[in-house]
């Protein structure tokens, strides 16, 4: 299944809608109340979809339709790092050391701002102070049920379905907060973009591979490729991810887990291998699109940022 949030034309309410039909005549089988609300009631989103199919609010062409983020106001959004080609690459960028070895020992995750969730065809203001903006190619589980203290196999069967996730990045702010041993923090906090389409688990199952899946991602800026790679070459899976994040503490339904970057899915990686000159920073003007095989395309419209009126 694959599941949205619109704007009603009819009176211009957030809905929950089931995609039914192919890519082209899409509809959309509209319901009342948010997507968290399906995935929470009883029977979650499997007895939603046959409410969808049998008796919709309303029925429209997908086409038009005025998209926002699956889950516009997630409870909390956790980021991990889980593609090792990705920080391999960070690393030699920020002219650090090797990979530490605690990042092959458990997964790693930072928090990051459920305020700034964006829809899949936003304005994405530069933040404040910023002069290396950044994209990142990034994959995330929308967690269905509550669950604590999880095994990586329950962990697995707590996600209602997974999105395409853009982390964007203030690279300049990121590099200097790190040094401080907090963070990352304003670098990150300005803009994260999700969507367009919830899927649900069934429908990304017979593209299996090792501890993901054989599906590409990959972005372009104004239209230029812009590097990329697969889901099935991340490190850790979403069941170990997810199982860490519930260690000593709930997931609660609407949570976020983006994966982290896939190698090569950012201008900093880009800029390091390839010259600046080829990757340069993202500028006002600029359009990016975020694509993954089975789960859609996302599209960031670079704007000015606000006006910096504090230091750092």
């Amino acid at each position: 299944m694959r599941w949205i949030t619109y704007v009603s034309p009819a009176d211009g309410h957030e809905r929950a809608g089931l995609l039914a039909g192919d890519a082209e005549g899409t509809e959309v089988r509209g319901l009342d109340g948010p997507l968290l609300g399906l995935i929470e009631a009883d029977g979650g989103l499997a007895a939603a979809a046959e409410r969808a199919t049998t008796s919709p609010v309303e029925v429209h062409p997908l086409a038009g339709l005025g998209l926002r983020a699956p889950i516009p106001r997630p409870p909390s959004v956790r980021d991990f790092l889980s593609f090792e080609e990705h920080l391999r690459n960070a690393v030699g960028a920020l002219g650090r050391a090797d990979i530490p070895e605690a990042w092959y020992a458990q997964p790693v995750f930072y928090f990051s701002n459920p305020a700034a969730i964006r829809g899949p065809d936003a304005e994405i203001p530069i933040s404040p102070g910023c002069e290396r903006f950044d994209y990142e190619i990034e994959v995330a589980a929308v967690i269905g049920r509550a669950g604590a203290d999880l095994a990586p196999d329950e962990a697995e069967r707590h996600i209602a379905g997974d999105t395409i996730f853009c982390d964007w990045s203030a690279r300049d702010l990121q590099a200097r907060e790190s040094t401080i041993g907090l963070g990352p923090a304003k670098a990150k906090d300005g803009a994260t973009s999700i969507g367009p389409y919830l899927v649900t688990p069934d429908e990304l199952k017979p593209h299996r591979a090792g501890k993901g899946y054989r599906l590409g991602m990959r972005a372009a800026v104004n239209g230029r490729p812009h590097g990329g790679g697969s889901w099935a070459d991340i490190h850790w899976s979403f069941g170990q991810m997810l199982a860490y994040a519930a260690r000593g503490t709930q997931l609660r339904p609407g949570d976020v887990i983006g994966s982290g970057t896939v190698g090569t899915g950012c201008i900093l990686e880009l800029a390091h291998l390839h010259g600046s000159d080829a990757y340069p920073w993202l500028r006002p003007g600029d359009e990016v699109t975020i694509e993954i095989d089975r789960l859609g395309a996302l599209t960031g419209r670079i704007v000015p940022g606000p006006v910096r009126r504090v230091p750092g």
